[in-house]
């Protein structure tokens, strides 16, 4: 099953455009924004290398929301569970196989950013090293998330089934929704905003970012309370995917 999926994922046209697409617009973006930093600013090595996050994220989407409404937008569906009766395999294997390609492309993405960021580093007088506790975690931490948001597109895709809904959602609940909640600080917007998708980039965060989301009227969830909390939404939608694909019409 695992084989089936991996071969059918590498064979989408847009799965290489994608990936490409993600890693070279993250870095683009980080290489854009380390233009503009400068000593003294409120920018860490770790955060600037970090910076193109918002792209890298709406890649991941995209290759999960195409990967789980492949079959039904393509018409295929049924002649995939024909092959599975049980189905939820497939489902399963589609999982694995999205977070392996969503964590490859997290790993390249962290490599060019880093590489991109260099100079930017050395004329601001910012470090990043791998051998560091903290920029370990949140280079570890930015691939985690990457890999999160794609599962979640995944279950979007298979849920929704239509690739432009399920997008639109994805955008809206890691995107759209968090920074309106972020333009409006307080109590009730904070504690909202904690337990969204989009807590999940409190994974790759430094340390002066954690403090202040600390300082905030909301939870204070940590790094690694922010990664379970979008651990929380792909298993859930994951299982809605699920009821759905087992208690309803594949068609």
């Amino acid at each position: 099953m695992l084989a089936a999926e991996w071969t059918k994922v590498a064979s989408l046209t847009s799965t290489p455009w994608i990936v490409a697409g993600t890693v070279g617009a993250a870095s683009a973006l980080a290489f854009v924004l380390g233009l503009f930093a400068g000593p003294g600013d409120a920018v860490t090595g770790t955060s600037l290398a970090a910076s193109g996050y918002p792209l890298a994220q709406l890649g991941v989407l995209v290759l999960g929301v195409l990967v789980g409404s492949a079959d039904f937008a393509t018409g295929t569906s049924l002649t995939t569970f024909a092959a599975v009766p049980r189905r939820l395999p497939v489902l399963a294997a589609q999982v694995l196989v999205t977070a392996a390609v969503a964590a490859l492309t997290g790993l390249a993405t962290v490599a060019v950013s880093v590489l991109a960021t260099a100079g930017a580093r050395r004329g601001a007088g910012l470090s990043w090293d791998a051998a560091d506790p903290g920029d370990l975690r949140a280079a570890t931490g930015y691939v985690l998330f990457l890999t999160g948001a794609a599962v979640c597109g995944l279950a979007l895709g298979a849920l929704l089934r239509r690739p432009l809904a399920a997008l639109t959602t994805g955008v809206v609940l890691f995107l759209l929704v968090e920074q309106v909640l972020a333009a409006n600080p307080g109590r009730v917007t904070d504690t909202v905003r904690a337990f969204l998708p989009g807590s999940g980039t409190r994974l790759f965060a430094d340390d002066t970012q954690l403090a202040a989301l600390a300082g905030g009227d909301g939870p204070d969830l940590g790094a690694w309370g922010g990664g379970l909390v979008l651990g929380a939404w792909g298993a859930v939608l994951v299982l809605l995917a699920g009821y759905r694909l087992v208690r309803r019409d594949i068609t």
